[in-house]
């Protein structure tokens, strides 16, 4: 089918054989514009303009419709959050359509755009697959890229961990939460490449050497399995990092509370001595002395309910195992 080399309102290169259309943050109206030159399904439409579809790969006689997610990180937002990816892959020609953010990917084709020939023909090739290749192989790039800032903060927070002075609850959570959504990208990713490499790189390689193009499909691969791999690592490592960090919070705790019982230990023989002689009763050595015996019997009594209120205790104490004999 011969496509037109320009779409007005849409953003395309053309090189040897091979159309590139690229869009980003798609519109109805701009979705209908593509599904004039090209075929297209309407539902298909419908899965670009969504921006949580989960990824797939649907097949068609003439083309190839993949929905991927990739991580991206705005200025406002520290942790990565998802960038869903679509693409109409034919016979000679390829459709990107991205939901935007995905940095990596518009400076690939501005690179395209804007270098000459040899740079041009070096990036998209002459086939769709190999296109495809170098899109999926820089963004790849930028998880691995992700994936060193992440083991960089690793080693940060190994640091802080064991350091008393500083509270790093707030750093685990959010690292924990970026490995998490790394993780829920890059394992469906793996399964969709792998799927691509096997069933959908020959439909791609017309004009190239099919076992070169799996050679490279097979390297993004490779990459995706590395970037899994350490970040199941991380995650193990950031959870023992959260345990860790519970127990020498518990025990700081406990030494502070331990510290502060002895201070209150120490104090309760002064307070219950100033409590006698706050009572309103005759006290050895106090300003007005009893005469006679009986002037004592109130202090004898609130001896004893005392001492017998302390054995009690110590006896259901000792019963308990909270004290040893």
């Amino acid at each position: 089918m011969d496509f037109p080399r320009q779409i007005s309102g849409l953003e395309t290169i053309r090189n040897r054989n091979l159309l590139w259309v690229y869009l980003e943050k798609p519109t109805r109206d701009k979705l209908e514009m593509i599904s004039k030159k090209f075929p297209i399904h309407e539902l298909n439409m419908e899965d670009c303009l969504s921006k949580n579809q989960l990824p797939k790969i649907d097949r068609y006689d003439d083309h190839v419709f993949v929905i991927l997610q990739f991580p991206t990180t705005s200025k406002e937002q520290a942790s990565p959050s998802f960038s869903q990816l679509s693409f109409f892959i034919g016979k000679d020609y390829l459709i990107s359509i991205t939901q935007g953010d995905l940095l990596p990917l518009s400076s690939l084709f501005r690179k395209c755009k804007e270098g000459n020939y040899h740079v041009r023909n070096n990036l998209m090739g002459g086939s769709p697959g190999y296109l495809l290749h170098s899109i999926l192989d820089t963004l790849v790039d930028n998880l691995l890229h992700m994936l060193v800032r992440i083991i960089g903060k690793l080693d940060d927070i190994e640091d802080e961990v064991f350091d008393d002075k500083v509270a790093n609850a707030r750093d685990l959570s959010i690292l924990r939460r970026e490995i998490t959504t790394l993780r829920r990208i890059v394992l469906p990713l793996k399964r969709i490449m792998i799927e691509i490499t096997s069933r959908d790189v020959k439909r791609f390689s017309e004009g190239v050497e099919e076992e070169d193009l799996i050679d490279y499909f097979d390297d993004i691969n490779d990459h995706i399995s590395k970037v899994l791999e350490a970040l199941d690592e991380s995650k193990e490592t950031i959870e023992i990092y959260k345990d860790t960090d519970n127990m020498l919070n518990s025990e700081k705790t406990n030494k502070i509370l331990s510290f502060l019982t002895i201070l209150f230990t120490l104090s309760i023989p002064i307070t219950v001595a100033g409590t006698f002689y706050g009572m309103n009763i005759v006290i050895p050595g106090s300003v007005n002395p009893g005469e006679k015996i009986a002037d004592y019997i109130p202090l004898t009594i609130i001896s004893l309910i005392s001492a017998v209120a302390a054995g009690i205790m110590i006896y259901y104490f000792r019963k308990l195992g909270w004290i040893n004999s």
